[in-house]
C-alpha cells in the first residue's frame, strides 16, 4: 500500500517531469544552430521564435537534449570579474544554465548580451546568446526542469517539437 501511495505521489508530483521527456503541453526549448534560431513550444503549440548567437565553431555549443538546472537575474560573470548588471557585462541581465556535458548549469547557458549586433553570427564560446529584452521575456515563462534541444538540423521547429513529444 505503501509503494502505491508513494509510486501516485511521484507521479503528480512536479519534480517527476526532470530527466524525462516533455509532455504535450510542457515548455519546450530548441536551438538550431544551423539558422542560428531558438524556438520556444509552450501548452503543444510554437509560440515564439528567436533570433541567437552560438559558438564561434561547431563543437563549440553542445548538441543533445538538456534540462535548465539554473536561473540567475543579472548574472555575475565568473571569466574576466565582472559584476552582475553592468553595461560591459557580456551575459547581459539573464542567465539560463543547462546541463550540458555533465556541467551544473553555469558553463552552458542561454543568456543576454551586451553586443546585440553579435544576435545570429557564431561567436560564442558555447552559450546561447539572445538580445536582452527576449531572453528577459523567455525568462519569466522557463521554469527550472524545462527541457532544451540543442541540433544542427534542415528539419523545421514543428517536426523536431514534434520528434521530441512537445508537440502532437
Amino acid at each position: 500500500m505503501l509503494n502505491l501511495i508513494l509510486t501516485i505521489l511521484l507521479t503528480v508530483s512536479p519534480i517527476w517531469p526532470l530527466g524525462q521527456n516533455p509532455l504535450v503541453g510542457d515548455p519546450y526549448l530548441i536551438v538550431n544552430k544551423q539558422t542560428n534560431q531558438l524556438a520556444y513550444i509552450n501548452h503543444g503549440e510554437l509560440k515564439s521564435i528567436y533570433d541567437v548567437a552560438t559558438g564561434y565553431t561547431d563543437e563549440l555549443t553542445p548538441e543533445g537534449e538538456f534540462t535548465i538546472v539554473v536561473k540567475a537575474v543579472n548574472p555575475y560573470y565568473r571569466k574576466k570579474n565582472i559584476e552582475g548588471g553592468t553595461k560591459d557585462n557580456p551575459l547581459g541581465t539573464r542567465w539560463m544554465g543547462f546541463d550540458a556535458e555533465g556541467t551544473d548549469g553555469r558553463i552552458y547557458g542561454i543568456h543576454g548580451n551586451n553586443n546585440a549586433m553579435s544576435i545570429g553570427h557564431y561567436v560564442t564560446q558555447g552559450c546561447v546568446r539572445l538580445r536582452n529584452n527576449e531572453i528577459e521575456q523567455l525568462f519569466n515563462e522557463i521554469p527550472l526542469g524545462t527541457k532544451i534541444k540543442i541540433t544542427n538540423t534542415d528539419m523545421s521547429f514543428i517536426e523536431l517539437a514534434t520528434i521530441a513529444g512537445a508537440i502532437k
